[in-house]
């Protein structure tokens, strides 16, 4: 008896000394970064289990899953259930955030700057160039814009972000969509790149009569002033936790296989034209395991988490697609 009681006990030790020893490391999209940072930080200090997370851009993340060199991936750039079943990958949403529009324009404050859809389209095309081009000014009667050239900033690398924005240019400009369309990279008819989203915003706070795009927590944080954007319904609307959860609102994710959405240019008054769904990636064949301490973890960021992502001014999952990803992905 003593015997087994040792064995026992030697193997609960090993099996401790196991749990001890997890970690889970991922790969994710710079669009969620700033709350995926916080929270693997927080879940790493609360028990045995170790998260890792290097926000490397949505198309590096895909790429590394797919290559299963991390355990999760996360992006911006939703994969249709055919792409998830073909590279063996389950994908669930885990966040809805803002892809916002940054200027640097001395003297013009956040929100003072009003950009029409055509405007929008038309700076990213080339085909605007000055900020006192009588479509911007025609909006703007208020403001003192100079007569000086429009630097535009986009992103470097193969983005999520950049899919949102592009996607959201594709639905207000059929010149945009015939001649460049939508993607995590795509040719740009203009303008310079930056790396990842504080790239971008390090270029705009560098250069006067910039304009550039990035999540929304990213210009905050870089005091950064936003450009108030004309929504589907000819709305004015600056970015916020309630103008994201507002596009988001009908968001019908029972008729989204794969859970794939993409929530650019929805209707409702007060709807955020560039909101996007930022998701996480696993393998199919992952080691069962390891599998049950990512739920885990996920479950963590879903529930205690959800407070970080509100306070980061991201907008956390409603609970009836939690309870939907619970059921399809963490079963």
């Amino acid at each position: 008896m003593l015997k087994k009681w040792i064995i026992a006990t030697l193997m609960c030790a090993v099996g401790t000394s196991l749990i001890a020893q997890t970690t889970i490391n991922g790969a994710c999209a710079s669009f969620p970064a700033p709350v995926y940072q916080s929270w693997t930080y927080t879940y790493s200090q609360t028990g045995p289990t170790k998260v890792n997370y290097q926000s490397v851009g949505s198309g590096a993340g895909l790429n590394q899953i797919k290559a299963g060199t991390v355990h999760f991936a996360g992006t911006d750039n939703p994969l249709k259930l055919d792409e998830q079943k073909e590279a063996g990958l389950q994908q669930f949403p885990m966040l809805l955030g803002g892809v916002v529009v940054i200027v640097n324009l001395p003297g013009i404050k956040t929100n003072e700057l009003k950009l029409t859809r055509e405007a929008l389209s038309e700076i990213y095309l080339g085909k605007i160039t000055t900020w006192n081009d009588p479509k911007i000014t025609k909006t703007n009667p208020g403001l003192k814009l100079p007569n000086s050239k429009i630097t535009v900033v986009r992103r470097a690398d193969s983005s999520g972000t950049s899919f949102i924005f592009t996607n959201y240019l594709s639905k207000i400009s059929q010149e945009w969509e015939s001649k460049v369309g939508a993607g995590a990279s795509v040719n740009w008819p203009v303008g310079i790149g930056g790396q990842k989203n504080p790239g971008v915003c390090n270029n705009v706070a560098k250069i006067n009569g910039s304009i550039g795009y990035t999540e929304y927590t990213y210009a905050v944080e870089a005091n950064l002033s936003c450009a108030a954007i004309e929504n589907q319904t000819g709305k004015f609307i600056t970015a916020d936790v309630e103008s994201f959860s507002a596009s988001a609102a009908n968001a019908d994710w029972d008729n989204a296989p794969g859970f794939y959405m993409v929530l650019t240019d929805q209707p409702g008054d007060k709807s955020w034209p560039i909101t996007g769904v930022t998701y996480i990636l696993m393998r199919e064949d992952a080691d069962p395991a390891l599998r049950q301490e990512m739920i885990k973890y996920f479950n963590w960021c879903f529930t205690t988490g959800a407070t970080a992502a509100q306070k980061l001014n991201y907008v956390p999952m409603p609970q009836n697609v939690v309870d939907m990803i619970t059921a399809q992905v963490f079963k």
